[in-house]
């Protein structure tokens, strides 16, 4: 069986939230895999859920979560109509607050590489948890990105995983050994990934980001790659326009004033920049949004 390697358009941005309906969509979707993490929120119909060579079933209420790298495909149980809601997300950008808390991407690995839980939610024990309503704010927010969108589905992404992982925790899953085990080098590579949002604006090297871990280039590389799936140089660049997204939603700035802000060495090298990773250029991308 052939699987197919699923581009992560979580490079463009670190989420998406939308509703599949298999009427109007290509379907079934044959087996793939991709870096970022995949939930599902069945509305109607009975899903046929293959994930890892394993199988399983989820109807209305039920919900599904796709680890990054899992091999999953999706089926209708019975060749009916399905309807769900997906929400798709780099979970290297979620943060926690504590320096003491591990990192919700950690643990979800963790979770993975242990075997020792379920990534199938029946309806009957997310009740009281507000999962439809959190997918459905994710989704809205996604669809009409207004001031804070992505503030908004983070909370409510971040707010579902941690019911997930209290769920696990009742099927004794242990997190233990996550607190002691947590090595330098990610605690290090994780903080670094603050600086950068801090001073994306300014001209930053991977060189002197692996000189002030007190890191070989190499290896400061290597791991960096392993924690977030993508190299330093492209996490720069998609910070810088991440950043240049919300000053074209959100303010008149012209392209020149927005390209010397985010530090770029002229308004031609932000364009291209701009271009290659939104696949439009910054004024395409302005008017689309706001429907000129």
């Amino acid at each position: 069986m052939y699987y197919l390697y699923e581009n992560q358009d979580t490079l463009q941005s670190p989420y998406e939230a939308f509703l599949f309906d298999t009427t109007a969509e290509v379907f079934p979707i044959k087996p793939h895999w991709h870096y970022f993490v995949e939930m599902l929120y069945i509305i109607e119909g009975t899903a046929f859920i293959e994930v890892n060579q394993q199988e399983c079933y989820a109807s209305e209420g039920d919900l599904i979560l796709f680890h990054a790298g899992d091999i999953h495909a999706i089926y209708s149980a019975s060749g009916r109509h399905l309807r769900y809601m997906v929400l798709k997300f780099d979970c290297n950008r979620l943060s926690v607050s504590s320096n003491y808390t591990p990192r919700l991407s950690a643990i979800l690995q963790y979770a993975r590489k242990s075997g020792q839980v379920s990534s199938s939610f029946p309806a009957a024990r997310l009740k009281d948890l507000r999962v439809r309503s959190r997918f459905e704010t994710c989704i809205w927010e996604a669809s009409h990105k207004n001031y804070g969108y992505d503030v908004r589905i983070h909370a409510e992404i971040s707010s579902l995983l941690i019911e997930i992982i209290r769920l696990w925790q009742e099927d004794g899953l242990s997190m233990q050994e996550l607190f002691t085990v947590r090595t330098e080098t990610e605690a290090t590579i994780h903080n670094i990934t603050e600086y950068i949002d801090r001073y994306a604006n300014e001209t930053l090297k991977v060189k002197d980001l692996a000189d002030m871990c007190h890191m070989s280039y190499s290896h400061f590389a290597k791991c960096f790659k392993e924690m977030y799936g993508r190299s330093c140089k492209d996490y720069l660049e998609l910070i810088k326009i991440e950043k240049g997204e919300e000053l074209l939603l959100f303010t008149d700035s012209s392209l020149s004033q927005i390209s010397q802000e985010l530090g770029f060495s002229d308004c031609s090298h932000f364009i291209r920049t701009f271009r290659k990773w939104k696949n439009a250029t910054p004024g395409q991308f302005r008017q689309k949004q706001r429907g000129q």
